[in-house]
C-alpha cells in the first residue's frame, strides 16, 4: 500500500521546526530530508526515523520496524507523532548524529 500524499503532508507539517524538510517520493513511499540530510521514511502511512543512540536515548521506549521488507529496522513512531514538539525535537537530535551526506558526482555524458 502507497503512502498517501495527505499524511506526508502533515509529517511535515508536524517537523517544521527541525530545519529545511524536504521530500522525494519513491515506489510510492517517501523519503524526508531535512536541510538535505536523509533521516526518515513514510511507509505505509507510518513514520519511521534513522535510529541513533541519542534518539534511542530521547524516546525511551523504543518500537523498531523495518518500513520495507529486507529493510534495516528504524523507530517507528506511533500516536507521538501528534506532539509537533517532540517530534521535531526527535528529528534534531537525530540530525546531529547522522553523517553529512555524500557530494553528488556530477554526471559525465558520453559522446
Amino acid at each position: 500500500m502507497a503512502s498517501e500524499k495527505s499524511y506526508l503532508d502533515f509529517i511535515v507539517d508536524q517537523i517544521e521546526d527541525a530545519g529545511g524538510i524536504t521530500y522525494r517520493n519513491m515506489f510510492g513511499e517517501y523519503v524526508v530530508y531535512s536541510d538535505g540530510k536523509l533521516f526518515g521514511l513514510v511507509c505505509n502511512n507510518k513514520l519511521f526515523i534513522k535510529p541513533t543512540e541519542a534518539g534511542r536515548a530521547f524516546i525511551k521506549d523504543v518500537v523498531e520496524a523495518p518500513p520495507y521488507t529486507g529493510a534495516k529496522a528504524c523507530f517507528l513512531i506511533g500516536e507521538k507523532i501528534e506532539d509537533r514538539q517532540w517530534i521535531s525535537q526527535l528529528v534534531r537530535i537525530t540530525l546531529k548524529e547522522l553523517p553529512e551526506p555524500k557530494p553528488k558526482k556530477k554526471k559525465v555524458r558520453k559522446k
